[in-house]
């Protein structure tokens, strides 16, 4: 198996988007997987290097990669040691970053040979779920779309009203990462780009208006986002597939650093149900 890892994409913001491919050298045109990380996520995240092995192995081209503004850096991709690339983030920008790297394998001529442009799928896990569903409905070289414990609202989560008046105040708000310790910042231009591009990023909408195959992959025991965030996308397009994991959490019981040489039993199901539906 062919894995390079951390090639720098540019992107539309300025900084750079630290990218993976795992795929079988086959000198054959493969079906192309495009994975989204989610909010406080990376691309080295838990078990997704083995997921992407697993895609890998199952004959796809498969793509990860750190959204520009993820805390990342070129240098030292997994983690935040950028916490003010972390503060100017906002859902426009991982947007324009999915583009990016579509644009990208459009046009890289080492992999063309490998690569079937015409099968573009992409996949996100939480808030990049959110993401994805956005690209799938504004970009037509998606063929399908794949949300892991999505989110189905940025409205909702981009403020409640009694921390907005604080947050315009003082400019920034921080978020304890749990793992890290690190006092994360989200500066006040997060809620302005929201209210800016409410249209361009308007879930329901885009799931409404979605023409091409859906999966929607939820874990019960999900205490992040809820199971009725995954129902809302399903009801929203009952075209799609919606599949519920027993007694899964949001990370489908995983987490970081991942030690062990296998998934999950619960991320192993959700793996098959997803190259089952792109196949």
């Amino acid at each position: 198996m062919k894995i390079i890892k951390n090639t720098i994409v540019d992107g539309q913001h300025g900084k750079p988007i630290v990218t993976d491919v795992f795929y079988k050298e086959t000198h054959q045109p493969k079906k192309v997987v495009i994975f989204c990380h989610g909010y406080k996520g990376f691309k080295d995240w838990g078990p997704w290097n083995l997921l992407a092995e697993t895609f890998a192995n199952a004959g796809f081209f498969f793509i990860k990669f750190n959204f520009s503004h993820n805390g990342g850096t070129a240098e030292n991709p997994i983690d935040f040691p950028d916490l003010e690339a972390f503060g100017n983030n906002n859902y426009s920008k991982e947007l324009d970053d999915l583009g990016s790297v579509i644009d990208w394998i459009s046009s890289e001529e080492k992999f063309k040979n490998e690569v079937n442009l015409e099968d573009i799928s992409i996949i996100g896990h939480s808030r990049g779920g959110g993401i994805v569903l956005l690209k799938a409905a504004e970009d037509t070289r998606v063929k399908k779309v794949i949300t892991l414990a999505a989110v189905s609202d940025f409205g909702k989560r981009s403020s409640t009203i009694g921390e907005l008046d604080k947050w315009k105040k003082d400019g920034v708000k921080y978020v304890v990462n749990g793992r890290t310790k690190q006092n994360m910042p989200h500066y006040y231009q997060f809620y302005l780009d929201y209210i800016t591009n409410k249209e361009r990023l308007d879930i329901p909408k885009a799931t409404k208006s979605l023409k091409i195959p859906q999966l929607i992959i939820h874990g019960d025991k999900d205490d992040a986002v809820f199971l009725n965030e995954g129902e809302n996308l399903h009801n929203w397009n009952p075209k799609s597939e919606f599949k519920i994991i027993a007694n899964a959490n949001h990370v489908f019981n995983t987490s970081h650093p991942w030690l062990s040489t296998t998934l999950s039993k619960e991320l192993e199901e959700v793996t098959k149900i997803c190259i089952d539906f792109l196949k």
